[in-house]
């Protein structure tokens, strides 16, 4: 099966990069080599090895996975402050409608008037 090309912004590739680079001093912190990490996390050493390298390519479930064994916080939480975010995401997100309606231009209108 060919791999498929993932296109990703400056700044995802960066992020992607500073993930990869705190799961693998966490992974050395706890003294596991990529295999130990891969047998956690049930996947093969190269999968560990490119997210390490920040590819775009591997499964974000992976990569959150991988953070959490390694003791990375994601989004600068903890487990229970990421649970709490969670739960407050979806009461805000149950606030707003249940779609996204553009907004209906007036007859002759265009996108240069002002």
């Amino acid at each position: 099966m060919t791999r498929k090309s993932v296109a990703v912004s400056r700044a995802a590739k960066d992020a992607l990069g500073v993930l990869g680079n705190q799961i693998e001093l966490g992974r050395h912190a706890r003294g596991w080599t990529a295999e130990d990490l891969a047998n956690r996390l049930g996947v093969d050493r190269r999968t560990v090895r490119s997210l390490e390298a920040g590819m775009p390519t591997v499964s974000i479930g992976v990569v959150f996975d991988a953070a959490c064994l390694v003791g990375v916080d994601l989004f600068g939480m903890s487990g229970p402050e990421l649970a709490r975010a969670r739960q407050m995401g979806r009461e805000t997100l149950a606030l707003l409608p249940a779609k996204v309606h553009r907004p209906k231009m007036k007859e002759g209108a265009d996108d240069f008037a002002f």
